[in-house]
């Protein structure tokens, strides 16, 4: 039977767990509000440098060359600005599952201890049932380990192809610019 501190000291857990997330949550935002300000302070300027160069051509094979210049970096900065905003999920996300698979395993900890407490104080005659609700509790944790493997690699595997995606993208346009040239 759980008494009053036991419940107070839940909710208390719970509460620092929450609040750990929010963090965690409120530290990805910011990162990604970093990173959107350097973006659009160096795109700024770049805009500006290209404005600068584009009323500076002398003709049209001028203005079509900066053009032509302007698209492969464009394209490689796409591409590093979505790593990075992927690197920023991807930790953000981390960090919170190291979190919730750490609550996760306590609960887990803390349940089996309830179902040992209720098994050693049941009364003679029920070992076959206790015998079950273990089975039945040892069939759930490794359903869920198997489950949370299968989940990160699937994490994995969309990790790669989205390295991939963009490494191609990348590689798509700087032959697309080599071919205007």
């Amino acid at each position: 039977m759980l008494t009053a501190e036991q419940i107070i000291a839940a909710h208390k857990a719970n509460l620092e767990t929450l609040f750990g997330l929010t963090n965690k949550a409120f530290e990805g935002v910011e990162k990604l509000v970093e990173l959107n300000l350097q973006v659009a302070k160096s795109g700024l300027g770049e805009v500006a440098e290209h404005a600068k160069a584009t009323l500076s051509a002398k003709d049209a094979q001028e203005l079509l060359a900066l053009q032509a210049n302007l698209l492969q970096p464009a394209a490689e900065k796409a591409a590093a600005y979505s790593r990075h905003l992927y690197d920023i999920a991807s930790g953000t996300n981390a960090e919170v599952s190291k979190i919730a698979e750490g609550k996760i395993s306590e609960a887990q900890k803390s349940f089996l201890a309830v179902v040992d407490t209720a098994i050693k104080n049941a009364p003679a005659g029920t070992e076959n049932a206790a015998a079950l609700v273990k089975s039945a509790v040892a069939a759930a944790n490794n359903a869920l380990e198997s489950v949370t493997k299968a989940a990160k690699q699937a994490q994995d595997v969309a990790e790669a192809n989205f390295q991939a995606l963009n490494t191609n993208a990348v590689k798509a346009t700087a032959a697309a610019t080599k071919a205007r040239r």
